[in-house]
């Protein structure tokens, strides 16, 4: 069997930073406690669990403001997904001790959102309904931006969108990015006088493409992820709408189905960017040595895990959302 390790593939540097200020807290006997983690710090109970060992305690629910209600003292760290204005002015406000871990790509989000809406913009954001990273950025100017998920949702705009003479559209950072480009082009026929900024990461990005190119021609595609881990949904999405390949998704080794590689000669394998290394190796020995060796699928317990990235030079904000790339 032919294993195509796609690359890049896994932790990107803004989940790094986030599980290194975590863990840095948790070791640091200055600061208050108890630590709260104000929602999950990524989207992956592994490395949950491991700053759960850790002694750090995950606060989570639909929103963030409401969690801070149940913390009133200590130390509260938010993460990599961002949280709004007001849900700082409360943990200030509640005495509490605060360390910022918002990942850069979104707190460029953030700034570009405040500064279009001080200068009168009403903002259309592309965004996942329910996600916590749209619930914080629009949370910067509540008033001016409206979140759209699809094309359906460009038939119900309010108003204020409709009839806006000055209109922004911007995104979260972890959408795939042909589905942007569709729904980018669905906004500009109806408002063609629409300044678009693109704020997909590159690293979401870079993981999308590579799938893209280096799926093609195989029998299966193996992700690697938590299931609420956007990014890691949309590599499924792309492996098979772009690749050509099926794909399925599992949280760790203990969950690839039984006989799934049975007559494969070609699998691609790849992992979400808050997919710890760790989880993602297994998979590829395993896959490596199917036929080979007879294995029993192990059961992991989240133990702490080391990353392989490096932080990528910033893309500037007007970037265009791209077109498809074909490259063989």
């Amino acid at each position: 069997m032919e294993v195509i390790k796609v690359t890049p593939r896994g932790y990107c540097y803004g989940v790094v930073d986030a599980m290194e200020i975590a863990r840095k807290a948790a070791r640091d006997p200055s600061l208050p406690r108890p630590i709260y983690i104000i929602g999950l710090i990524v989207h992956n109970r592994f490395a949950v669990e491991e700053l759960q060992r850790l002694g750090v305690t995950t606060l989570d629910g639909p929103n963030r403001a409401e969690i801070l209600n149940q913390a009133s003292e200590g130390t509260v760290i938010f993460t990599a997904h961002g949280v709004s204005p007001r849900v700082k002015e409360r943990a200030r406000a509640r005495g509490l001790h605060i360390l910022d871990a918002t990942c850069p790509d979104v707190t460029k989000t953030h700034d570009l959102v405040l500064d279009f809406a001080g200068r009168g913009y009403q903002i259309l954001y592309i965004g996942k309904k329910g996600h916590p990273e749209p619930e914080g950025v629009m949370g910067e100017a509540p008033n001016a931006v409206y979140l759209v998920e699809n094309e359906a949702d460009l038939d119900a705009l309010p108003e204020r969108i409709l009839t806006a003479e000055k209109l922004m559209v911007t995104t979260q950072t972890t959408l795939s990015q042909w589905d942007t480009l569709r729904l980018v082009e669905a906004i500009r026929r109806r408002f063609p006088y629409a300044e678009v900024y693109n704020e997909i990461c590159k690293a979401t990005q870079d993981r999308q493409e590579a799938v893209a190119r280096m799926a093609r021609g195989c029998e299966l595609t193996i992700v690697v992820g938590d299931p609420r881990s956007n990014n890691t949904n949309r590599l499924v999405q792309v492996a098979e709408e772009l690749a050509g390949s099926p794909a399925v998704r599992i949280e760790s080794l203990a969950d690839l189905p039984p006989g799934i590689l049975d007559g494969k000669q070609r699998v691609a394998i790849t992992a979400g960017a808050s997919t710890p290394s760790q989880i993602t190796r297994e998979v590829v020995r395993f896959v490596q040595e199917y036929g080979v060796t007879t294995r029993v699928l192990p059961q992991f317990d989240g133990e702490e895990l080391a990353s392989q990235t490096t932080r990528p030079t910033q893309t500037t904000a007007n970037e265009t959302i791209p077109a498809m790339r074909d490259d063989g």
